[in-house]
């Protein structure tokens, strides 16, 4: 009988899962609503002429007022808002820049492969040394490693991500010569971003894996695990670390997302093409539809990773995942 109610059972799991994520789906609409809102306001309310900046201070009093017209600057903000979150919506047009001509979308798409790429390998380098770190720093707590660790984690912390991008160029690319100064096309090329990038990250999952692996082992069924006999390892890594991953994923999964959102410093240092250096030309140039779209395409990422770290607690934690069922 058990056998043939076990697919109902997880058939409603798998519903209940698919309504949830087509819950939050539909909260990202106020969020993007919210969002480009609160851009278009401050774009609007910000001082500088785009016609002027993008034509030139050359350019004729007849051709800034065309382009004015042909852009639609001179309608009022609530018209400008409207007709954008429209086109947004029903036609899948976030604009065109000011500066190329193309579409905000291709502009986006075009750097986002070194975006990804860049904050990819940034969260694995903090995966592999943050949370063994932390581990090992939990296990010997007040111990040498521990103190050294904790104190490698401040600086990290501390350290701000331009300046060590830039002693690290002066390093290994101008004295050493062991890696390139900018690109991100080569393996070699996308060291130093990535270990720039991801020293904060590092300390970060380290404080919070030492901190949440503290709390886990000193709980009654740790002790109780240890009185029947495993294996410390087995201890540390089957059940105390199982039960302390939910604060860790979800600060590896916010640190993911705000790389996606743009490493603009990184980018900007090692002439990396992705969307924080693209959003950065975009507000000098007062490129208004480009700097919209960016923004939009952040609230996305943060929204998506949000999404997914929700759905990775079930995976990491069996409580949860009973509750799908």
């Amino acid at each position: 009988m058990g056998f043939f109610c076990a697919p109902a059972f997880f058939e409603e799991g798998w519903k209940r899962m698919l309504k949830y994520i087509f819950r939050r789906i539909l909260s990202l609409i106020p969020v993007l609503i919210g969002v480009t809102f609160i851009v278009f306001s401050l774009l609007y309310l910000t001082p500088g002429d785009p016609a002027r900046m993008v034509l030139g201070d050359q350019a004729t009093e007849e051709a800034v007022t065309d382009f004015r017209i042909k852009e639609g600057l001179d309608d009022p903000f609530i018209v400008q808002f409207a007709r954008y979150v429209y086109k947004a919506a029903f036609k899948g047009d976030i604009g065109r820049s000011y500066v190329t001509k193309r579409p905000v979308s291709d502009e986006i798409l075009s750097a986002f492969p070194s975006t990804i790429k860049l904050a990819a390998f940034s969260v694995i380098i903090a995966i592999c040394l943050g949370i063994p770190f932390g581990i090992i720093s939990a296990i010997k707590q007040y111990s040498l490693f521990d103190s050294i660790t904790m104190f490698f984690a401040l600086v990290g912390l501390s350290m701000p991500v331009f300046w060590l991008g830039l002693l690290l160029i002066l390093l290994f690319s101008v004295r050493l010569g062991w890696f390139p100064s900018s690109g991100f096309d080569t393996f070699s090329a996308m060291v130093l971003p990535s270990v720039a990038l991801s020293a904060q990250v590092i300390a970060i999952v380290t404080r919070m894996t030492r901190s949440s692996m503290l709390e886990v082992i000193r709980s009654d069924y740790i002790r109780t695990a240890r009185a029947k006999g495993q294996t410390e390892g087995k201890v540390i890594w089957r059940h105390a670390l199982g039960n302390a991953l939910i604060p860790i994923v979800t600060i590896v999964g916010l640190q993911f997302g705000h790389l996606l959102g743009g490493a603009i410093l990184t980018e900007s240092i090692f002439s990396i093409p992705g969307v924080g250096r693209l959003m950065v030309e975009a507000i000098k140039m007062r490129d208004y539809p480009l700097v919209q779209g960016g923004v939009l395409y952040v609230a996305v990422a943060f929204s998506v990773v949000n999404l997914l770290v929700d759905l990775l607690y079930a995976f990491v934690d069996p409580r949860i995942k009973a509750q799908y069922r």
